[in-house]
């Protein structure tokens, strides 16, 4: 699912196939504002087959979203992002800045989760490159940073402004579809109504299943709370289902620092709440979870994710946002909470092969 241009393969250029091959002061200029380690995409995925519209996303989530509604058509989309990285969390090289260029639409998160993302905006608009803009977060509200921490620790310490994570509300997400759809039917009109109709089914088969799975496992729960030995991405769920979502890392920087005044705060929740299990990002540092099995009751930890990437086997098996929030999230859900044991979530071999994953 991570991104290999095809674009040049085309037999007739086109007018961004000749700004990034014969601007190279353009380019220079444009890998030098989001340039750093080179990311080295190794894989691609996208919604049809053909030559078509090309549309390269800056997010895992809102291209599995694109490719989905883009489904039959000849609208090709391409995740911009590599296997086994943060979707925010990398700096990527010039291929990135000529694979945008050549698109014919750009599909991001909007302006301050991505910051080489509202580089590469700027700069396209500077440059006059007509790449299309489809922006996923159009229109959706967004929570503070401060809801998912106890009303005495807001504001102590703690980031101001709001929380960008807002697609692991189902809700939420539903409106960056129709975002979605919206710039993917101005780019292929002839296609509207196969465009549309894969949206309404995608939103009402797959989102609005997933946000009754959701509500019914954090309707079932006796307990309210969840340690996360992870950074503050996950609010959004405790936001729309009612739970208090702790994390480890209290910022949004998913390799941000974890202080001792962090772990002392998880050990209070874990003890008062007589926690067991604990949940850990898969893309994030595992010693925060190990400190805490050896310093308090909890056993084991298992794995989470914002749908920020996605690891290689993910990609073998086709997943996407549907199969990951199956997969891993909704049974490390259903174990934290205490609805099941680690044996009883997740299809067969789920807890052997998370238990404590490296």
């Amino acid at each position: 699912m991570v991104h290999t241009s095809e674009a040049t393969g085309r037999s007739q250029p086109t007018r961004r196939q000749v700004l990034a091959a014969g601007s190279s002061a353009a380019l220079c200029g444009f890998a030098g504002c989001i340039g750093g380690t080179t990311a080295g995409s190794d894989g691609s995925g996208g919604g049809s087959e053909g030559d078509g519209p090309v549309v390269v996303a800056s997010f895992f989530s809102f291209y599995d979203f694109a490719r989905n509604v883009a489904e039959g058509t000849p609208i090709r989309v391409e995740n911009l992002v590599p296997t086994g990285l943060h979707g925010h969390g990398w700096q990527p090289n010039a291929s990135v800045t000529q694979d945008i260029i050549e698109a014919d639409a750009f599909l991001h998160v909007g302006p301050g989760f991505q910051p080489w993302a509202d580089r590469a905006i700027q700069t396209l608009k500077d440059d006059g490159v007509d790449t299309q803009l489809i922006n996923a977060r159009e229109g959706v509200e967004l929570v503070d940073l401060a809801a998912s921490l106890d009303p005495d620790e807001e504001g102590v310490g703690r980031q101001k402004g709001k929380d960008p994570h807002f697609w692991l509300d189902p809700h939420r997400a539903k409106t960056s579809v129709d975002n979605i759809v919206e710039g993917l039917v101005d780019l292929a009109p002839d296609h509207e109504d196969a465009l549309r109709e894969n949206a309404e089914t995608y939103k009402t088969e797959t989102i609005d299943r997933i946000d009754a799975d959701y509500r019914a496992i954090f309707d079932a729960a006796e307990r309210d709370v969840v340690q996360l030995a992870a950074h503050n991405a996950f609010q959004y769920i405790g936001v729309r289902y009612g739970v208090r979502m702790r994390p480890l890392v209290t910022n949004l920087a998913a390799s941000g620092d974890v202080a001792p005044a962090d772990i002392a705060r998880a050990k209070k929740v874990i003890e008062e709440n007589d926690i067991e299990y604990i949940a850990n990002g898969v893309f994030e540092s595992r010693r925060p979870a190990k400190q805490l099995l050896e310093e308090t009751q909890v056993t084991a930890y298992f794995p989470v994710t914002p749908y920020a990437g996605v690891r290689e086997d993910w990609v073998a098996q086709d997943w996407g946002y549907e199969e990951i929030a199956d997969n891993i999230n909704m049974p490390t859900f259903e174990v934290v909470l205490g609805n099941k044991s680690p044996e009883d979530a997740g299809p067969d071999g789920w807890a052997e092969e998370w238990r404590n994953f490296e």
